[in-house]
């Protein structure tokens, strides 16, 4: 007679299996320094063969356009000061609160648009994006997105192409990154740029997206899963006061450049000290 493997033995064997992907990969991108290598964690390796259903040419080929793309864009050398004009309404910035595992919050306000530069709504995300990641707490690699809609237009909506743009980056360079994005409350007309929009986010994205309205019971249920109503604002049917204000905000991104700073191991300059 044949025993059946145990599910912790199952579980052991993937894990394995897995590790010795992480191994393959890294093998095959070869030798990496400076912040490519600082960069190229074991965990994120596995976060771009997580995102490739671990296939691992299709890993290093994503991995390696990432390097590329880091290389010249240089997010980490992005500085508050350089997209702080983009923030002065607080259309994104991180929330002073966690999800129910601790996670870094992304909240986002499109009704408060206030620029018309792609480029500089773009380096904006990437800055914040980059600054959520380093506040991530120990062995946690997503973050959640709360996207409230109220105030929301045509005239505040970004272009498509800038959505696009902004979606690829996401989808590309930061792999596994999103926990749940909730789009709380959109606006019926939010429908016609949705359309558009859907056809850019790949399957592993698009099933992590929720349309959330308050009245719905389902959607009740859904927040309460993912956030303590205590801490949520009530823009999101929580209970908490949603308050930005710019100069605080400054103060603390003003913080958070020197922590980037120490952890790439850059001067004010952005070279390598």
């Amino acid at each position: 007679m044949f025993r059946r493997k145990s599910s912790r033995t199952i579980q052991a064997d993937d894990s394995a299996a897995r590790g010795a992907k992480v191994s393959e990969l890294r093998e095959a991108v070869g030798p990496l320094s400076g912040r490519n290598l600082k960069f190229c964690t074991d965990v994120c390796l596995r976060r771009y063969l997580e995102a490739r259903n671990w296939n691992l040419d299709k890993a290093k080929k994503m991995l390696e356009e990432t390097l590329k793309w880091r290389s010249t864009y240089k997010p980490e050398e992005i500085r508050w000061h350089e997209v702080a004009h983009e923030s002065e309404t607080g259309k994104v910035f991180k929330g002073n609160f966690q999800d129910r595992l601790g996670r870094t919050v992304l909240i986002m306000r499109p009704g408060k648009q206030n620029t018309s530069s792609p480029e500089g709504n773009i380096r904006h995300l990437v800055y914040l994006m980059e600054s959520a990641i380093l506040n991530l707490p120990e062995g946690q690699e997503q973050m959640s997105w709360l996207i409230d809609f109220n105030g929301w237009s045509l005239n505040t909506n970004i272009p498509i192409k800038t959505a696009r743009d902004i979606i690829y980056i996401l989808q590309n360079h930061y792999p596994e990154r999103l926990a749940i994005v909730v789009l709380y409350s959109p606006p019926r007309f939010f429908e016609a740029f949705w359309k558009v929009v859907k056809y850019f986010i790949d399957s592993k994205t698009f099933e992590k997206i929720k349309f959330v309205y308050p009245n719905n019971k389902d959607s009740v249920e859904l927040m309460k899963t993912f956030f303590d109503t205590e801490n949520l604002p009530s823009e999101f049917g929580g209970k908490a006061t949603l308050n930005y204000d710019h100069e605080e905000f400054s103060k603390l991104m003003a913080q958070e450049d020197v922590k980037t700073a120490k952890f790439w191991g850059l001067d004010d300059r952005g070279d390598i000290s």
